[in-house]
């Protein structure tokens, strides 16, 4: 006999409480909520600047601290399609755009952090790193290849662009997140703390893995679609 444990018991009824389709004036401040809730890092951030709570080295830790929420609303991001997989919350889908532009958000501070406060922009110096150093090559690679993203995030734009070719340029984020793991792997490999890198790497690993499995098992249903069609026909 199976039995389920307390948590899962209490989560059940309360996850289909939530309709598959908000009311508009509940998704906008829903939405509303979110997007504080994304800006308290940086609110958070600044916060302990003032009160001068960034440790010993402050760039470090500021750039540091962009660096990994990038890397966590890139996570939100890719998360959102399989939880509507699973629960079939088509809303889920409208806030991918806003955590995929924090993202770009936190990633360009991140990138500012290093340029004006590490190497106050100078360019010379910032070249020789981005050849010199590996960690910071892959993740220069991986914001270039958040700009278009981030560019044609708009609703004109994927008119523009079409929808099929608006979605061929955003699978770029699948290249993009092994990207950002790898750039912060390197970084922290060279101070032998791989703790947090590792967990970023599993949890992008399982998102991306999901996605090849459903890719798989819809390319596994039409070919066997195909098949049955055919042998219809045959008959």
């Amino acid at each position: 006999m199976n039995r389920r444990s307390p948590a899962t018991t209490l989560a059940v009824p309360l996850l289909s409480r939530v309709p598959p389709v908000l009311a508009p004036l509940t998704f906008v401040r829903l939405r509303a909520l979110l997007f504080v809730l994304a800006l308290l890092p940086l609110a958070r951030l600044v916060y302990r600047g003032l009160v001068g709570e960034l440790g010993a080295n402050p760039v470090e830790f500021v750039t540091r601290s962009l660096g990994t929420w990038a890397l966590v609303w890139l996570c939100v991001t890719l998360t959102l399609s399989p939880l509507r997989w699973l629960t079939d919350w088509a809303w889920l889908a409208r806030l991918r755009r806003m955590f995929g532009l924090f993202c770009f958000f936190y990633a360009s501070l991140h990138l500012t952090s290093y340029v004006g406060l590490d190497q106050w922009f100078a360019i010379d110096a910032i070249l020789k790193d981005i050849f010199k150093r590996p960690y910071i090559t892959i993740g220069f690679a991986a914001y270039l290849l958040l700009i278009p993203l981030a560019a044609t995030s708009t609703n004109a734009m994927v008119r523009r662009l079409g929808g099929r070719s608006w979605q061929r340029l955003h699978r770029a984020v699948y290249a993009i997140a092994p990207l950002a793991v790898l750039h912060f792997w390197w970084q922290r490999a060279a101070k032998n703390n791989l703790g947090e890198p590792l967990v970023y790497a599993v949890v992008i690993a399982f998102l991306l893995g999901l996605r090849a499995l459903r890719w798989w098992r819809e390319r596994q249903g039409s070919v066997d679609s195909r098949a049955n069609s055919s042998s219809m026909v045959s008959r």
